[in-house]
């Protein structure tokens, strides 16, 4: 499944987009404030790829114009989750390399999967949280309409201890969501078209 949007592919991960990955997961910067040490190495990265971003809704996301990987993003499906349950929910996790912070691609990427995750996955809630200070990645969850979820308990994520602030974004009627979209069927065919963002 490739995905593109005006200035991003997501794709899956091959092992050959190792150093890409390295380059950017390597920052001290990166991994920790998304709860994961920086990657020491090249061999780690193609590791991560074999184990961790190999998933059915795990992509990588590139520049649309080199097909480079900068980044990250997957959703957690059926039990993979730390917040979601049901087979109707599933949470969102991401990740961007540092020189593309600020530039709103991050936002870009993960509307086009809340699209797939709502009109295509069938889904009916989706979670995300960031680690405590982490402003960017609130930030990012703020626009995209999530809306914080007071009485879920984050925990702290070794070995970062960090409190994990869970949100949620809803695709129903009445209540906090996905740029605030009803069910009505206008919007329905909106969003399905790709005519509502």
């Amino acid at each position: 499944m490739h995905i593109k949007t005006e200035r991003l592919l997501l794709r899956p991960f091959t092992e050959a987009d190792a150093a890409d990955l390295y380059k950017y997961a390597k920052d001290p910067e990166v991994g920790p404030a998304a709860g994961w040490p920086p990657h020491g190495s090249v061999e780690e990265s193609r590791n991560i790829i074999r184990l961790v971003l190999s998933g059915p809704e795990s992509y990588a996301i590139c520049k649309r114009e080199d097909g480079r990987v900068i980044g990250a993003i997957a959703l957690s499906l059926n039990g993979d989750s730390r917040l979601a349950e049901g087979e109707d929910a599933c949470e969102l996790g991401y990740w961007i390399g540092k020189p593309f912070w600020g530039k709103g691609l991050m936002t870009e990427a993960s509307e086009a999967l809340l699209r797939r995750a709502f009109t295509e996955l069938g889904m009916r809630r989706v979670w995300c949280g960031y680690f405590e200070g982490n402003e960017k990645s609130k930030r990012v969850q703020e626009k995209l309409g999530f809306s914080s979820r007071e009485d879920a308990e984050g925990g702290g994520c070794p070995p970062f201890k960090k409190k994990y602030v869970p949100s949620r974004c809803h695709y129903s009627a009445g209540k906090p969501g996905y740029r605030r979209i009803c069910k009505k069927a206008c919007c329905l065919k909106r969003l399905r078209d790709g005519t509502l963002f």
